[in-house]
């Protein structure tokens, strides 16, 4: 039955004839899978995959890494986080430049970790790197509550956390429909996808083995062609209508709605969160009594235009050239999710 279904894709994708398509790969996965999958090769040319500004690394702005290590340096806090915010440029350096400047910077797996390092290393003030959407951010909230209910004082979270409706509504007119992230709604729920048919909005929730994601795309095409705007769940072994009610009690509870800057696309409102006053404790720019900072990017970089969708990786000058995953110039170059990595992972054009 499976491959019936996965031929019956194959061919409606291989057989399109009708007018150009954009297909916007919301999550930075689904972009990597459908190039390690070799998705891409039977895509008829007037279909268009374009990703989008699903990577959390990707879309966390430059101020944000200057104030990480405006932390680090000028108020001798240690940093904890994730492993690819190391390497993600500043507008002077990246974190790793400032931990050879004498900066402490621990890797961890998780925000836990980081609360766990902090109840251990009472004599340092350490600071989480809270970034990404809805589907990590419930573990950030669980270490807040730890850290509240254990009365730490040397433990704070920097939030860069991203909710997705906003930039849905965004980006609407970017692409013809949205492959939607699976894992984001996993949490959240289908309700948000359906009421935003309303507004015009297209797109399928999809899985990311070979299977899913084909059919997904056979859906979004078949759809398209009868000229409605549609939502279709083609994950619902994963996603539900509701989401996850645990997951999204415990965010309500410790954080609250804010506006939030996104790489390239600007202040959105209402498409961040940030602790709650209950919580203020806990917030690293309240705490160290943070300035407002502002990022400069670097101007050969074409990170914000690749995140909406307006050109591909191997359209900027620097790509594969002086932007490479051993040397990136922008953030869509450092994480496995960024849309630059995959390119140059596999194979995307480089110009010359």
């Amino acid at each position: 039955m499976s491959e019936n279904i996965k031929k019956t894709a194959k061919e409606i994708i291989e057989s399109y004839d009708g007018p150009k398509i954009r297909i916007m790969e919301v999550c930075g996965t689904h972009t990597h899978e459908i190039f390690r999958l070799g998705i891409r090769n039977i895509i008829p040319e007037n279909i268009e995959l374009i990703s989008g500004p699903g990577c959390p690394v990707c879309v966390t702005p430059v101020g944000f890494i200057d104030e990480a290590i405006m932390l680090a340096l000028d108020h001798n806090a240690t940093i904890c986080t994730f492993g690819d915010l190391v390497r993600v440029p500043g507008s002077e350096m990246n974190l790793a430049g400032a931990r050879s400047k004498g900066a402490k910077v621990q890797i961890v797996y998780s925000p836990i970790d980081a609360y766990e390092y902090a109840r251990d290393h009472l004599d340092e003030q350490v600071v989480f790197l809270s970034v990404g959407f809805e589907t990590t951010t419930p573990a950030s909230c669980l270490a807040v509550k730890k850290a509240k209910g254990a009365e730490l004082k040397n433990f704070a979270l920097l939030t860069a956390n991203k909710t997705m409706p906003g930039v849905y509504k965004t980006l609407k007119n970017s692409a013809d429909a949205f492959l939607y992230p699976g894992h984001v709604h996993a949490i959240t729920g289908t309700e948000l996808c359906e009421s935003l048919v309303n507004e015009g909005v297209s797109g399928v929730i999809t899985g990311f083995t070979a299977n899913e994601i084909m059919t997904a795309l056979a859906v979004v095409i078949t759809k398209l062609q009868e000229g409605e705007s549609f939502f279709k769940n083609c994950y619902p072994r994963v996603v539900t209508q509701v989401g996850s009610k645990a997951a999204q009690i415990i965010v309500s509870e410790v954080m609250e709605d804010c506006d939030s800057e996104w790489r390239g696309l600007g202040i959105i409102k209402n498409s961040g969160l940030k602790l709650k006053e209950a919580y203020k404790e806990f917030d690293a720019r309240d705490k160290f009594h943070l300035g407002k900072v502002e990022g400069r990017s670097n101007p050969a970089c074409r990170c914000g235009d690749v995140l909406q969708g307006k050109c591909k990786p191997s359209d900027c000058r620097v790509f594969g050239k002086g932007c490479t995953p051993l040397h990136p110039v922008g953030a869509c170059m450092v994480s496995n999710e960024g849309a630059c990595s995959a390119y140059y992972q596999y194979g995307g054009k480089i110009n010359g």
